[in-house]
């Protein structure tokens, strides 16, 4: 919001509160007057206090500016402009709601012969201490819309600074990811194997350009995200061939469900890595997804060595610390809060799995 567009509304409030405030006000004598007065008064006397709130009105808004001048002062000043504003407004007002307190009855203020106390008459008792009141209700809104605006400031900054984050952390992720691949071509182009390094080229733009369709801060589908894993497996495929097996299971009714983008690039990445690799015969990885109550459980098993028992109870697992892994981590975090779990587990009979639970979200 633009501060030209938070103190329209300002603005307005404070006119909404006027009118409010002093239709109260006006009420309120209505209701004492129906206790303590003559039917037949009952609606000119209401037209008086209205005269009244009116003047009040005008009175009111002029300490409202003479407020606003002193607002940057210390306290002390703004402390004796406001009492001595208050005393000075209700003794404008007060001979104004005197002169005009006898219109019901037919009869009309007499200046000429008229003392100071009877011009002044109700000034401490009655008018003093509505403008005091209302000077009061003032700086109190004031402080208050003031408070609202700095916790409103302070949401946005840790909405900015919490999509900095995100973007820090996916942009992390990127040359991460490229780094490795660029490296794999460039195996095979030592190596001579030129019509894979060029597949691995195209597959790898195909990626890239899907990446940068995506805004970083994206969340997508699961059907869509599992479509960009299997074109990172394509690119994997180039250098492992049938060494690298690959089953899914995923009900269709979950694949609307909503992940962060480039989720499951970096599990598959490590267990291609940790496992995968390790192996002369290659292996397999398996990706399922299911929705468990109020939860989308997601788990990403290859058939590699798995890990030692000592290191599984390790609280710092070797290749969770790495970038893509540590990064899911950090990301999860920031989207999530506590609300997700990621954990690490050997499968049965061989394996390690990795497992994602996030909060079932759908389009």
């Amino acid at each position: 919001m633009s501060s030209e567009s938070f103190r329209i509304i300002q603005q307005s409030q404070f006119w909404i509160f006027q009118l409010v405030g002093w239709g109260i006000w006006v009420l309120m004598l209505v209701l004492r007057d129906l206790i303590f007065v003559p039917p037949e008064y009952i609606f000119p006397r209401a037209l008086v206090a209205s005269l009244s709130a009116a003047a009040g009105i005008i009175l009111t808004t002029g300490l409202r500016y003479l407020y606003r001048l002193v607002w940057e002062r210390g306290f002390v000043i703004r402390f004796l402009v406001t009492w001595f504003g208050s005393i000075f407004a209700a003794m404008l007002w007060q001979p104004f709601r005197n002169a005009i307190a006898l219109l019901p009855f037919g009869e009309f203020f007499d200046f000429n012969p008229t003392s100071a106390e009877d011009l002044f008459d109700g000034l401490f008792s009655s008018s003093f201490p509505t403008l005091l009141l209302w000077s009061g209700l003032y700086f109190i809104i004031k402080y208050y819309q003031l408070l609202q605006a700095e916790k409103e400031k302070s949401l946005r900054s840790e909405a900015l600074a919490h999509e900095a984050q995100l973007l820090m952390l996916r942009y992390q992720l990127n040359p991460h990811f490229l780094f490795n691949t660029l490296n794999a071509i460039s195996t095979l182009v030592l190596s001579k194997a030129t019509e894979q390094a060029n597949e691995m080229l195209t597959k790898l733009s195909k990626l890239l350009r899907y990446s940068l369709d995506h805004s970083p801060l994206d969340r997508v589908s699961l059907a869509h995200e599992l479509e960009t894993s299997q074109l990172y497996l394509d690119i994997e495929k180039v250098r492992f061939a049938d060494r690298l097996q690959l089953s899914i299971d995923v009900d269709p009714e979950i694949e609307s469900a909503l992940v962060p983008t480039m989720l499951l690039q970096p599990i598959i990445e490590n267990s291609i890595k940790h496992g995968i690799s390790k192996s002369e015969a290659g292996g397999s990885i398996a990706i399922s997804a299911q929705r468990a109550g109020d939860e989308l459980v997601i788990q990403v098993t290859d058939d590699g060595p798995g890990l030692s028992e000592d290191d599984l109870e390790s609280d710092t697992l070797a290749f969770s610390n790495g970038v893509g892994v540590s990064n899911i981590k950090k990301r999860l975090n920031e989207i999530y809060g506590e609300r997700h779990k990621l954990e690490f587990e050997n499968a049965i009979p061989k394996g390690f799995t990795v497992k994602v639970v996030i909060p079932y979200d759908r389009k």
